[in-house]
Parts: C-alpha cells; structure tokens; sequence
C-alpha cells in the first residue's frame, strides 16, 4: 500500500499559500505566522517561481545581517523548486526530500495543486508500516 501526493493532499487543508517575488521577507513572513506554515510558495503571473521558507530567512537575512522590510523574497527565495506529480509515492518524496536536504514540496500538476512538508510524508509512512503491522498481526495470529 504505497500512497500518493494525490492521497496526501486529499487529507489536507486545500489552500496553497503564496506569495509574489516582489513583496518583502517582512510582509511574507507575516504570512507564515498568520497561517501557521514554515513556507510559502513564490508565484508570480500564475508561474512557480519559488519558495521561501524560514530557512531562506534565517541564512539569507538574519545572518547576513539583512533587514527583512527592506529585502524583497526574489532577493532569498529557493529558485526553481524541485516539484512532483501528485502521482508520485510517499517513498519518491522522502527520497527527494532526504537527497536534497528540504523539508517543503510543493506538487504540480500543470499548475501548482498543493505542497506537502516532511512532516505529511512522515506522518503517511508511519500510517502505512503501521498498517502492515496490523495486516502481519492479524495473519499470525489467525
């Protein structure tokens, strides 16, 4: 039983946060705290063209000694983002999301459809080996 981004995103909130290349860290970290999230995807004219997430801004500003009202997210954002297809498995993302050492994905499928954390594929995983373990338990005991 391997589950999909599809399946994943079926049991989550359906909002995609974003925000525009051209706004501040500042205003876009408002948003992070407003809506609860460690990432924003970066849209401009309806195209992915990022993400922010607080990692940008912690490397990317507070170290740098940057002021977040005055740099815009196009200044910190991760460029061209690693997407998937909501038809890729749990496994494939924590794959990719182990490789290349980010915790946020967002899916696409055409257009942006959804973003998935670590912590859903953790969370699905965890779902899935339990699963089995029921299945294995109940084979052995009849």
């Amino acid at each position: 039983m391997r589950r999909t981004v599809a399946q994943l995103l079926e049991a989550k909130d359906p909002a995609v946060w974003s925000v525009r290349s051209d706004v501040t860290v500042y205003a876009a970290l408002e948003s992070m705290a407003d809506k609860n999230v460690g990432a924003l995807l970066v849209i401009d004219d309806g195209v992915l063209v990022g993400i922010l997430s607080e990692r940008d801004y912690a490397r990317k500003v507070i170290l740098m000694d940057r002021g977040s009202r005055e740099t815009a997210v196009s200044e910190i954002m991760s460029r061209d983002p690693v997407t998937v297809a909501p038809s890729a498995t749990t496994g494939e993302c924590m794959q990719l999301m182990t490789d290349n050492r980010f915790r946020h994905l967002p899916v696409v499928d055409g257009q942006v459809v959804g973003i998935i954390s670590i912590g859903d594929v953790v969370r699905a995983v965890i779902d899935e080996q339990q699963f089995m373990i029921d299945q294995l338990e109940g084979y052995i005991t009849g």
